[in-house]
């Protein structure tokens, strides 16, 4: 488990104030924080936090932001349960409990020299860009860099400015979907399954990150495999179930793994075998 907080802030929140916040669609919202200590968060792309609500409990939330970005850092909340109905109703100057960041994170040093493939559906995402964004703000670090996103719907879409962004960069690569368009939707419809034909990542230089629902993992592996992408280069981010976030309360237990201290970044080699990680 990575953190940069003391022994204490594992157990004892620190408090953040929420400096923007706003709605991305009709059940994401987005919030930008900062500690009140002063200090950085100091995460690494794909780990997550706690954040709680006074009087009402707290639930982990993925880190969105790429710790490239200094003196705040962002998460995207949807609206599923108590906490995050109360974190909804929070708005810009009101505070919160954090602690973390925990857990793994995506391989943003052992890829460096790598192309990478992203694909993400839906609320995926936003913790996905946690590691887009940083390897954005390392362009040279990286060779290729593709990135998939799915979303349900085009009113499911979000962080729509950044994406059109990405789409006019002349080295990288975006590709989007949506399973049902409407009569603004101009691009791909279909799943996100369906992008794979329009890409051809090289097997022995691809690390393939993938984030998204549950349903879309078995679906999107099988279509990395057919790649000749290798167990050990296709990435998954497992954050099912995950509650109090230092491997106490066992609601995240795979097995013999614990999503939140083990994960939430997996490889594909470590958890493929395993019918209960998707």
């Amino acid at each position: 488990m990575a953190t940069a907080m003391n022994d204490k802030s594992l157990y004892a929140p620190v408090i953040a104030t929420i400096e923007e916040a706003k709605m991305l669609t009709t059940t994401e919202k987005y919030f930008k924080l900062k500690l009140n200590n002063g200090n950085e968060l100091g995460h690494k792309p794909g780990q997550f936090v706690e954040v709680s609500v006074l009087g009402i409990g707290e639930a982990p939330i993925s880190i969105s932001s790429s710790p490239t970005q200094k003196g705040y850092f962002e998460l995207v909340v949807r609206n599923a349960g108590n906490v995050t109905g109360a974190l909804h109703k929070l708005e810009a100057g009101s505070t919160v409990g954090i602690r973390g960041p925990f857990g793994t994170n995506f391989p943003y040093e052992e890829t460096k020299g790598r192309d990478i493939l992203f694909v993400a559906g839906g609320l995926g995402l936003a913790p996905a860009r946690s590691f887009i964004n940083y390897v954005l703000d390392n362009r040279g670090d990286y060779k290729d860099v593709t990135i998939l996103f799915g979303a349900k719907s085009p009113t499911e879409r979000f962080f729509t400015d950044e994406l059109k962004k990405i789409s006019e960069m002349k080295d990288v690569n975006l590709l989007e979907t949506v399973d049902n368009g409407d009569a603004s939707w101009t691009g791909n419809t279909g799943v996100i399954t369906t992008l794979f034909s329009k890409i051809n990542p090289n097997p022995n230089t691809t690390s393939c990150v993938v984030v998204g629902p549950p349903i879309m993992y078995k679906f999107v592996i099988a279509e990395a495999k057919k790649k000749d992408i290798t167990d050990d280069n296709i990435i998954v981010s497992l954050e099912r179930n995950m509650k109090c976030g230092v491997g106490k309360c066992g609601h995240c237990q795979i097995n013999n793994l614990y999503c939140c201290q083990d994960g939430p970044v997996f490889t594909l080699a470590e958890v493929g075998q395993i019918p209960e990680a998707f």
